[in-house]
């Protein structure tokens, strides 16, 4: 049985991973995963963290997990890393050194093209195949392949137009340092509006996160699946992050909204050279087209700019115009990164 070594750290690479494993025959699974998917040697929720600061806290761990990790690549016929070049360059230069052979393959490559454009050349001496999940990353990486976006693989169903739903859905983002910095603002934002207020919650909080990050929600419906509020909703207000960009492919309207901590604003700012940090705005922006939504952030993240963007946005010309972005992402990727394991 073919033994695949995974290092997923982020709730996301563990949603991107779980359609990969689907198209695959069999396999066992090992390194650091979701527990959903087997026995990890640590689980992936035990890597959570937000900021720059945040993440030397978890500097001994993840030493001695890449360590381990480095040697479990012995056993493996093939070896997925996905994002998080943090943990997964290093972990990639640690299995070269004593597994000189094992295909390594880095899925949702380090976004070279935002900032340490010097990452991509250590990505690809240390891996075998480069799956890229944005067009515009060839040029970027030298060997990268364009196997299309997860996304598009994951969300079942798309807006056929835009209609006055009445729905409004709030997504304050899945890390607690996000939640905390934006939802007293959704919730002026939704007392002023005479709307149906959604909340979209993550399914593995516990209730007594729920209480501690979010305090009374007793002004909003609850739901833990995202794409399917989006899809009801006629607009969404939205934390910076993947959430952006499944809003804009269901072809929900929507304001991206972040407040971050001001020394980890002031750091981005320094480092990242992006003109916008909305994925679908910065796919347009790659494209020379405009925008395609706003994008509010720190002290600009208030109540009065998000309910006057929520009231003056042109949103037929918004949903028209999100069309394109699938036209450009073309596909999903599982398939593709499937076929590439198992080679």
């Amino acid at each position: 049985m073919k033994k695949i070594l995974v290092s997923a750290l982020e709730p996301s690479a563990n949603l991107h991973l779980k359609p990969v494993l689907q198209k695959l025959g069999e396999y066992e699974l090992l390194g650091i995963f979701d527990e959903e998917f087997g026995e990890p040697i640590l689980n992936s929720k035990e890597f959570s963290v937000m900021g720059f600061l945040d993440i030397f806290s978890k500097l001994k761990k993840a030493k001695k997990a890449i360590d381990k990790m480095a040697h479990l690549s012995l056993e493996a016929s093939h070896v997925l890393l996905i994002d998080s070049p943090a943990f997964n360059l290093p972990l990639s230069r640690a299995i070269r050194k004593i597994n000189k052979n094992v295909p390594i393959t880095w899925y949702i490559l380090p976004k070279v093209w935002a900032w340490k454009k010097k990452r991509a050349a250590e990505v690809e001496k240390y891996c075998t195949n480069l799956a890229s999940i944005f067009p515009f990353e060839q040029s970027f990486y030298t060997r990268s392949v364009y196997v299309g976006n997860p996304l598009l693989d994951e969300i079942k169903q798309t807006k056929k137009s835009f209609e006055n739903s009445g729905k409004i859905v709030f997504m304050p983002g899945s890390r607690k340092s996000e939640i905390k910095s934006l939802i007293s603002v959704f919730k002026e934002v939704a007392a002023s509006l005479n709307k149906e207020n959604i909340i979209v919650i993550p399914k593995h909080f516990s209730a007594y996160e729920l209480d501690e990050l979010y305090g009374d929600l007793s002004a909003f419906a609850i739901s833990k699946n995202a794409h399917e509020s989006l899809l009801d909703a006629e607009f969404a207000f939205v934390c910076s992050g993947t959430a952006t960009l499944e809003a804009a492919i269901i072809g929900t309207p929507l304001a991206l909204c972040y407040k971050a901590k001001k020394i980890d604003y002031f750091i981005a700012k320094k480092f990242v050279k992006l003109n916008f940090i909305g994925l679908a705005n910065i796919i347009f922006d790659f494209y020379a087209l405009a925008p395609l939504h706003k994008e509010f952030l720190q002290e600009n993240a208030c109540a009065e700019n998000l309910i006057h963007e929520y009231k003056n946005m042109d949103k037929n010309d918004y949903f028209l115009r999100a069309q394109k972005l699938k036209e450009i992402l073309s596909h999903g990727s599982s398939q593709e990164v499937a076929k590439i394991i198992e080679v």
